[in-house]
């Protein structure tokens, strides 16, 4: 045999072992499958011997204790407070910059709601999302629309947002339809409706080369992350590694966040 056939089979073979592990990996962590269960019984033992504890010392006070009313929660007894340091990073950095700007509203597309619906308490925000937000807040106002096509008129708007969002565009994840340009094409649309003198802030995965980790993401060079938004003036930008913030983008790292602010002059 061919030494060449036989390294192809090796690769394939090798392909197939990576993408079983990555299916084994995504029915344990999203459907709950392996046996992690087992360690949950013996949590569930324990919580029962507090249980008992508690109803001696539950006598006397206003609050009822009944066997109906219990909510076990077993997995909260962390070391530290439990925090997601890109979004906590992105968001209160997203809170300081609309705060400095003040403008006179603000239009996000596809962020976190519960940021926009904080960010709101000070400036007016309009959210755009595919999928409906069934909530009443003062100063948050939804707006059924798409980042591919947004509904609003050429460079009428003096503030947008949409954070780690473009990233997922035309993947599927969320039930759009696939295109290998998704990303692209929602850049241009944000270009499209800010105006002169207006701020976009936008945040992406970033690497040293772009890669698609399907269909979760894709992955940004800064360079090509610039080059989208080629038409826009780059006023800061600042990187998430692991639980940190800096202004320096690390080509060395494998995987980090990347946060810009642009301006349309």
């Amino acid at each position: 045999m061919p030494e060449h056939m036989t390294l192809t089979r090796w690769l394939r073979r090798w392909t197939w072992l990576r993408v079983s592990k990555a299916a084994w990996n995504t029915l344990v962590e999203q459907f709950g499958l392996g046996l992690r269960w087992v360690g949950g019984i013996f949590q569930l033992g324990a919580f029962a011997g507090e249980y008992r504890r508690f109803r001696r010392l539950n006598h006397g006070g206003p609050f009822s204790l009944d066997a109906g009313d219990l909510y076990p929660r077993l997995r909260d007894r962390t070391e530290t407070t439990p925090i997601e340091p890109i979004y906590l990073f992105q968001d209160s950095w997203f809170a300081r910059k609309i705060h400095e700007q003040r403008p006179p509203n603000h239009v996000d597309v596809g962020s976190s709601a519960r940021a926009m619906t904080l960010v709101a308490q000070f400036v007016p925000i309009t959210f755009v999302d595919i999928r409906p937000v069934d909530i009443e807040l003062d100063g948050f106002t939804f707006l059924r629309g798409s980042v591919l096509s947004l509904p609003f008129d050429d460079r009428s708007l003096p503030s947008v947002s949409s954070l780690c969002v473009i990233e997922h565009i035309g993947l599927g994840r969320y039930g759009d339809p696939l295109d290998a340009f998704g990303s692209e094409k929602a850049a241009s649309e944000l270009c499209r409706v800010l105006r002169p003198g207006g701020n976009l802030y936008i945040s992406v995965p970033v690497e040293k080369e772009c890669r698609i980790y399907f269909n979760a993401h894709r992955a940004f060079s800064r360079e090509y992350l610039l080059r989208l938004f080629q038409d826009l003036v780059l006023v800061e930008e600042r990187y998430i590694y692991d639980r940190s913030i800096s202004t320096c983008f690390d080509p060395r790292r494998r995987f980090g966040t990347g946060l810009f602010h642009l301006r349309r002059t």
